[in-house]
């Protein structure tokens, strides 16, 4: 079985789901609420493996728990 996401223009989507209904025995059809809460949710979910493979690997610039800190701190001051 393959899992497809299947993006179809109003104008015909009654047409396809028509389609579907004849072959019901070999497609289902499955609404993925990640998909309805962000339409962006797997690339997400991508971009996150890479970024903590990264991490993991070494390759990611990363910096101190205090160093960040006070950059912050001197970026609020600089503002003030």
């Amino acid at each position: 079985m393959h899992t497809l996401t299947i993006n179809i223009q109003d104008s015909v989507f009654q047409e396809f789901l028509n389609f579907v209904s004849k072959r019901k025995e070999a497609i289902e059809i499955t609404q993925d609420k990640n998909l309805e809460i962000d339409p962006y949710f797997y690339e997400r979910q991508n971009q996150l493996h890479q970024d903590l493979e990264e991490v993991e690997s070494g390759k990611a610039e990363m910096i101190s728990h205090d160093d960040l800190w006070s950059n912050i701190n001197k970026h609020l001051k600089s503002i003030n």
